[in-house]
């Protein structure tokens, strides 16, 4: 099953004129490393996903499973990253809103409305309304989630191969006691962010 109603605020906005929706969310702006990756995904209305929610309440072989099947049910849908030195340049915020934008912009159709999970309006060249928690609230959001959490987990395993000692294949670039002793011994990696590491003692 579903999450509760995942399609009651989509199906209310659909009815309102708004078709076709989008839904936008990110991963990764909580690590010490690596970029930042937001996706948009635009679902046929209803579509029925079993196991469909916030990623973050799934199991990493959920998310897999369920990344595949997203990308193959989906009328149109983006992935995007901003890079550790636009983070550094904007601030994860901004980096973020990068992204998002980015993501959009990759859409074969142009939506009507974007909803986009939290309460902050990334500024997207479309009609956009912010919902909080809307990871566990709008199917689309959740697709979304899942898209780019999945994206971002297997940049950062490629990452892991590259610089074995940090441990990101476990941590994913989050601020772990393994992570902060890996930085301690070995300082920061050209993949860490430099604002991020400030708090570090």
């Amino acid at each position: 099953m579903n999450a509760p109603n995942l399609w009651t605020l989509e199906n209310e906005r659909i009815a309102a004129g708004f078709s076709p929706l989008c839904g936008v969310d990110e991963a990764g702006r909580g690590p010490l490393a690596g970029p930042v990756c937001a996706a948009a995904v635009i679902l046929p209305q209803g579509l029925e996903l079993p196991g469909l929610n916030d990623s973050k309440k799934l199991t990493e072989k959920q998310r897999e499973a369920l990344y595949d099947v997203i990308q193959a049910q989906a009328v149109s849908f983006g992935i995007a990253f901003a890079t550790v030195e636009e983070i550094e340049e904007h601030n994860i915020l901004g980096a973020t809103f990068l992204a998002m934008k980015r993501a959009v912009e990759q859409l074969s159709v142009v939506p009507a409305l974007a909803l986009v999970d939290g309460n902050r309006d990334p500024g997207l060249d479309i009609l956009t309304e912010t919902v909080v928690k809307g990871d566990g609230k709008c199917a689309d959001i959740a697709a979304a989630s899942i898209l780019a959490k999945v994206t971002r987990d297997r940049y950062m395993l490629e990452m892991a191969e590259q610089y074995p000692e940090y441990g990101f294949e476990k941590h994913k670039g989050y601020g772990t006691k393994a992570h902060y002793a890996a930085l301690r011994e070995y300082g920061p990696s050209p993949i860490h962010r430099p604002s991020f590491l400030k708090k570090m003692h």
